[in-house]
């Protein structure tokens, strides 16, 4: 199985999956780059008049949400935010294992503390 995600820059998305997750990046073809990753290959094409989710709000909806356990959400997030990842603006002020991301496109993702993985 492989995933598609659509971005206005695939190189930079790439690269940033890339330091996530732990793979390499090829570029195929132009406008598009791959990430061999653990759990199977994605694929980051360009999509010019992208527009990233507006989640919580309905205007553009959520096509897609990964979560990754990570061994401390705030450190993980830090590194991330070198990378082009920002903070959401909505965040669960009572769960401190949980942070919710945006990635250079956008996207949003969670970062989950691992020692509570499982109550998610």
């Amino acid at each position: 199985m492989a995933l598609t995600v659509d971005c206005p820059e695939p190189d930079v998305m790439a690269d940033f999956y890339a330091v996530l997750l732990g793979g390499t990046v090829t570029r195929p073809t132009p406008g598009q780059a791959k990430v061999d990753a653990p759990g199977g290959p994605i694929y980051f094409r360009a999509a010019p008049d992208h527009k990233p989710p507006t989640w919580p709000s309905p205007e553009v909806p959520l096509h897609q949400h990964f979560d990754y356990v990570v061994e401390d959400p705030h450190a993980a997030a830090q590194q991330l935010i070198s990378l082009g990842a920002s903070l959401a603006a909505h965040q669960d002020r009572d769960d401190p294992n949980l942070l919710v991301m945006l990635d250079p496109a956008g996207h949003p993702f969670c970062l989950i503390r691992s020692s509570a993985a499982g109550g998610y």
